[in-house]
């Protein structure tokens, strides 16, 4: 994907191996696809869990959970200048075919949970959101032949979230097995200096205005490993990852797998004290993350990745 210019949007998602994938950038005039009036976000409603109050006014305020949102783009398709009088017309259909071409995301639509990527930069941030494309009605114009066609396209969030652009990761370690009191020989005054006095092992900052979905990859050897949210969570797995294994837990809406070597889902393997996948979210600000396990050669580690998040751009 090209580096968007301040306004711009893309969209992308893989190819199947039969059905083409996509990269198609929109939004500004040296794209040829310009936005005719402001791209629009419409948040879903929400499921109001409300009931009535038995035998008295009011209602009992029960879980809500909301939709996704649908980003809606006015787009003109202008091909006026890059062809000749004479080649307007096919050029436009060519440009009309392009763009219809990436929002029918075939490769996509036969696969469950699958989501397209859809990248923008406002305000010198880059962001990006996570759905699939819909609706794509170029309308009936005279103009077309003249080398301008206006196209309507939506986009359905998967869940109405603006994710940060760049994905942020730490390796942790295993942590060590734990120890009482000082170890000699010691010298005074004692004084802690270099990174460690700093930062701790699994340290992250997580910012945005809500909290992240961590993908949590963890290497072996290690038995019974254990990804540790201190203060928070712990989710562990029953099984033994000899070295070159791995298994990767990720918590996002439209992942939500627990897979070992990238393949065998080993979902039933998280034991009963471990959260649901969708309680495994990273709070805002500085957390600590530890790895725990059985492992002999103090080789295992993991790796965490996660994007910050926004309730708008």
């Amino acid at each position: 994907m090209s580096q968007l210019a301040e306004g711009e949007w893309n969209l992308a998602y893989y190819s199947d191996g039969l059905n083409p994938g996509a990269d198609f950038t929109f939004g500004s005039f040296r794209s040829g696809y310009y936005l005719l009036e402001p791209f629009e976000i419409k948040y879903g409603d929400s499921d109001v869990g409300d009931v009535p109050l038995p035998r008295e006014d009011g209602v009992r305020l029960g879980q809500d959970y909301r939709a996704g949102a649908t980003l809606t783009f006015e787009v003109g398709v202008d091909t006026v200048d890059r062809a000749s009088t004479s080649a307007r017309h096919d050029a436009n259909l060519d440009a009309v075919s392009v763009m219809t071409q990436a929002w029918d995301a075939e490769s996509l639509r036969g696969r469950f949970g699958k989501p397209a990527v859809l990248r923008t930069r406002q305000g010198g941030r880059a962001r990006c959101f996570y759905g699939r494309p819909r609706k794509c009605e170029p309308s009936s114009s005279k103009l077309t032949r003249q080398g301008y066609t206006p196209v309507i396209a939506t986009f359905a969030s998967v869940d109405g979230t603006a994710y940060d652009d760049v994905e942020q990761n730490i390796r942790v370690g295993m942590a060590p097995p734990p120890h009482h009191g000082l170890i000699g020989p010691l010298t005074s005054p004692l004084t802690m200096t270099g990174e460690c006095a700093t930062k701790v092992p699994g340290e992250i900052i997580v910012g945005g205005t809500k909290p992240a979905w961590p993908i949590i990859t963890i290497f072996g050897p290690v038995t019974q490993p254990a990804c540790e949210l201190v203060g928070y969570w712990k989710v562990t797995l029953d099984l033994t990852l000899a070295a070159g294994e791995r298994v990767a837990i990720d918590t996002r809406p439209w992942g939500r797998t627990v897979l070992r070597n990238g393949h065998a889902s080993v979902a039933g393997l998280l034991t009963r004290d471990s959260p649901t996948l969708k309680n495994m979210r990273l709070p805002i600000g500085r957390r600590d993350l530890v790895l725990r396990g059985k492992d002999p050669t103090a080789t295992a580690y993991m790796i965490v990745a996660w994007r910050d998040a926004y309730t708008y751009l």
